[in-house]
């Protein structure tokens, strides 16, 4: 892709990366974009690079606006290497240019690129005169590493927030009413869901001290996927109901099973959380993608995970399961568990040790039944989800 004006003087020249189908783990059907900004004024500053194998795309984006022998700066937000990587090529084509960070920061580039790289820091508050524009600097740490910062432009109303109010999402419009705004919507609480939900209550308070600051707020420019341009408040608000835990009426099965009988059981319960009017969603792990099932649990107020026992544990999908949702802290929703079992139990004693350790809040009451469940305990299974869904009705 070649370079995009998104505002006077101000240019994307990152990268699309159409092929990308997992992202650490996380599933990115759709790809996704390596967004980096240069900004031409009377001194010229880069914000952001991209993944290491778009550095020579990246070089030809900026070499169209400006001489390298011209930049005079390089801001790196955060240091994760989607971001950072092709810094190493840039500034040996840049060399005149300044690399300014956090402090942690800066810390981080000498750790990934050797003590040689020198970077300068700043800190909250701090801001650098371009010329007719000045870019002023804003610490987000934990945001979603502890290097992270917001650059923003204050005589143009654009933030560049780098990893926050972004998306995993490879498209050839740049901004977002050139997008269909249900699929935006979607990758953006995924991409939430997947990745920032760990830092609900930082985030809760980080939009609050935007608010509080009554900067002006024109564009959104992330460092993954589009640019908020039509509704930047859009996102904002967005993301405020996520990290506040707003939810919906809404229960999420999510399970496996060897030979069938956990689950006929999720398929019982769910019949009785839908003869409540409670909305349920149902996914079978090994026929399931785990970053979908985290977009869903997102905004439930309940989720029933189910397994079978397998060697007095868990099944393992089950296991890498809830180790997945339990690093993303998950709040403000209730657990519940079933299971099945052959000659011994295990499965849903270690489900609800695992959940309770992680400060889930479980419901008092777990289903377990040997080999095939009978009519008396799918009887059980139908009122055990009624009973779920007239809690999460009361809630």
């Amino acid at each position: 892709m070649v370079s995009v004006e998104i505002s006077k003087d101000v240019f994307w020249v990152g990268a699309i990366d159409w092929n990308a189908r997992d992202f650490h783990g996380y599933l990115t059907k759709r790809g996704t974009t390596y967004n980096a900004y240069l900004i031409k004024d009377e001194k010229t500053a880069l914000i952001d690079t991209v993944k290491y194998s778009f550095s020579d795309e990246l070089a030809k984006n900026i070499g169209e606006i400006v001489r390298f022998e011209k930049l005079d700066y390089i801001i790196i937000n955060h240091v994760e290497m989607d971001h950072s990587s092709a810094l190493p090529q840039i500034i040996k084509l840049a060399k005149n240019a300044k690399i300014i960070a956090s402090p942690r920061g800066k810390d981080a580039l000498i750790k990934h690129y050797g003590e040689g790289i020198k970077v300068e820091t700043v800190k909250t508050g701090d801001q650098l005169k371009l010329g007719k524009r000045t870019l002023s600097f804003i610490e987000a740490p934990m945001l979603h590493w502890p290097d992270s910062m917001f650059t923003y432009i204050t005589d143009g109303g654009i933030l560049m927030p780098n990893d926050a109010f972004g998306q995993h999402l490879a498209t050839s419009g740049r901004f977002d009413d050139e997008v269909e705004e249900s699929i935006l919507m979607e990758e953006a609480a995924k991409y939430y869901a997947n990745i920032l939900m760990p830092f609900a209550s930082l985030i809760a308070r980080k939009i609050q001290e935007l608010v509080s600051m009554k900067i002006p707020i024109k564009l959104i420019a992330p460092s993954h996927g589009i640019i908020w341009r039509s509704n930047p408040m859009k996102i904002i608000n967005a993301y405020k109901n996520w990290s506040e835990g707003l939810s919906k009426n809404k229960i999420v099965i999510v399970y496996d099973s060897m030979w069938g009988s956990t689950t006929t059981m999720a398929r019982v319960i769910a019949d009785g959380i839908a003869s409540q009017g409670i909305d349920v969603k149902f996914f079978k792990l090994r026929e399931s993608d785990v970053t979908e099932i985290v977009t869903e649990i997102l905004d439930a107020k309940a989720v029933i995970v189910g397994s079978p026992t397998l060697n007095n544990s868990m099944f393992p999908s089950v296991g890498a399961f809830l180790t997945y949702i339990c690093g993303l802290k998950s709040k403000g929703k209730l657990w519940a568990f079933f299971g099945s079992y052959g000659w011994g139990k295990g499965a849903v004693k270690q489900m609800m040790e695992s959940a309770q350790k992680a400060n889930f809040e479980v419901y008092e009451r777990a289903i377990e039944v040997q080999y095939v469940p009978t009519e008396k305990e799918l009887e059980e299974c139908l009122n055990f989800g009624k009973d779920i869904a007239q809690k999460v009705k009361s809630s």
